[in-house]
């Protein structure tokens, strides 16, 4: 086994590949009561934005056609929530996440708006879903993928348990391509996120690795290229303002 296979990252540290979802753990489970606030505060509330637009290249039905979602590493239920807002009667959604702080903030939600008869919450690993083959017709992963050791794992989860024609979309950091706008969000998020998180949430080390961890994700062409890997068929992507996040898609044909 070669040290590629040993080690991988967390933020900018080379890591055994084994310690890794036990230090994202502990990230997620430090911050999970104001995770929604701190995404607020970070992105200016264009965190809103882009996951609506996420639900709109989702699409799911307006009428009482069923429609199964799978949302991974969505403890809050941010994405569930907005697509169930959108969606008709036939709609429902299953959020995996592997941190149960995570899912307990998005259960106290689900009962909030309302919505726990159409959004279940499932603690489970994107690497190994506790899920039966071509359940889904969609899958859906905002922000968590690169929190995963194993990505081709993960993908080739998703590809697993989607229906043939289910739709997997994973939004997610990615390489800002515009002039000038680069210098300003390297010195935002290495200068300004860290001291935010820990004013807000008392801890800056998970927002320094937060912000590390999307440098060293794969760049979109790259990612998309790992998407056809695991099976999907007309795979693409698109850069949402100015490249700080991109939405990719696929299809299980």
């Amino acid at each position: 086994m070669d040290r590629e296979d040993r080690t991988t990252h967390f933020g900018f540290r080379d890591v055994p590949l084994a310690d890794k979802q036990t230090l994202v753990n502990d990230v997620f489970h430090s911050v999970a009561q104001r995770y929604d606030l701190m995404n607020d505060l970070m992105s200016g509330g264009l965190h809103r934005v882009w996951k609506n637009a996420m639900i709109t290249t989702l699409n799911p039905p307006r009428n009482n056609a069923p429609f199964s979602l799978l949302d991974v590493a969505g403890g809050t239920g941010d994405i569930a929530f907005r697509a169930a807002k959108t969606a008709g009667s036939g709609f429902q959604a299953t959020v995996c996440d592997i941190n149960p702080d995570m899912l307990a903030v998005g259960r106290e939600r689900a009962i909030k708006q309302h919505r726990d008869h159409q959004v279940s919450f499932v603690e489970g690993n994107a690497e190994t879903l506790a899920f039966t083959d071509r359940g889904f017709d969609a899958y859906t992963i905002a922000f968590g993928i690169r929190n995963v050791p194993r990505i081709d794992a993960a993908l080739r989860e998703a590809f697993r348990v989607l229906k043939p024609g289910g739709r997997f979309l994973c939004l997610e950091f990615s390489t800002v391509d515009v002039p000038g706008l680069d210098k300003i969000y390297d010195l935002f998020s290495f200068k300004v996120i860290p001291p935010l998180g820990r004013a807000v949430t008392g801890d800056a080390d998970s927002y320094r690795y937060l912000v590390e961890s999307i440098r060293k994700f794969p760049k979109p062409d790259a990612f998309a290229d790992m998407i056809r890997d695991a099976g999907f068929a007309r795979v693409s992507w698109q850069a949402l303002s100015g490249g700080i996040v991109a939405l990719h898609s696929g299809w299980r044909l």
